[in-house]
C-alpha cells in the first residue's frame, strides 16, 4: 500500500474471519456485492453482481455512464459484500445480535481487455446464476459484438484485492428468531 493510504484495524477483534476456505466459499456463493467509488470527494455506492475468481473481483456493465466516468477519475474502489443469516436473540435488549458473515475488499479497478480473460469471467459469472441453463460455453465474440439495447457495449472490470478482510457472527441455533418468537418463550 502507499504510504498515503490509512489502514484502519477492526475495532471488534472476536468478530475477525480469517478462515479462507469460508471466506473463499462465501465469496463464490453471495448474490450481491455493493461497488463503493469516489470522485472529487462525492461518494457512489451501487450493487452488483459479482464473481470472484483469482484473487479478484469482476463484474460488468455499460462502457459508459456515471460509473465509469467515476472509474475513470479515480479507479480506487472499495467492493463489500455481506449476508445477513438472522437475528440472535436474547433477554437482555442490548444484547440482541446479528448473524452474519461480510467481505471487504480494497484495490483500484482495471477495465479488462484481454478477451480470453473476459470471457473466463463471464463464463463463471453465467456459471454463478444461471448455472447449467445454458447449452455451450459462451463465445469469445459474444462479448466482442453484444451491444445493449441502449446502445453500448458491455465492460468488464477487475478489482485485484489489494486488501481483504472478514467478519462475521455465527448463528446460534436455539436463539435465532423466528416470527412468533418471544421473551416470555424463552423465560419458560
Amino acid at each position: 500500500m502507499k504510504g498515503d493510504e490509512k489502514l484502519f484495524p477492526l475495532r471488534n477483534v472476536k468478530r475477525i474471519c480469517t478462515d479462507t476456505v469460508k471466506i473463499q466459499n462465501f465469496l463464490e456463493q453471495a448474490r450481491i456485492g455493493f461497488l463503493g467509488l469516489s470522485s472529487e470527494d462525492v461518494p457512489y455506492v451501487i450493487p452488483l453482481n459479482f464473481v470472484w475468481l483469482k484473487d479478484a473481483i469482476y463484474f460488468h456493465g455499460a462502457e459508459e455512464g456515471r460509473k465509469v466516468t467515476y472509474i475513470e477519475h479515480n479507479p480506487r474502489a472499495c467492493f463489500t459484500i455481506s449476508e445477513n443469516y438472522g437475528t440472535i436473540t436474547s433477554q437482555i435488549p442490548a444484547n440482541t445480535d446479528t448473524a452474519y458473515m461480510s467481505v471487504i475488499i480494497e484495490g483500484s479497478l482495471v477495465q479488462v481487455t484481454d478477451i480470453n480473460e473476459a470471457t473466463e469471467a463471464m463464463q463463471v459469472m453465467l456459471d454463478k446464476y444461471v448455472p447449467g441453463y445454458y447449452e455451450r460455453q459462451l463465445g469469445k465474440t459474444h462479448l466482442e459484438r453484444y451491444v445493449s439495447p441502449l446502445g453500448s457495449k458491455t465492460g468488464i472490470y477487475k478489482l485485484a484485492a489489494v486488501s481483504l478482510s472478514a467478519k462475521e457472527k455465527e448463528e446460534i441455533p436455539d436463539r435465532m428468531f423466528y416470527e412468533g418468537r418471544s421473551v416470555q418463550n424463552d423465560r419458560a
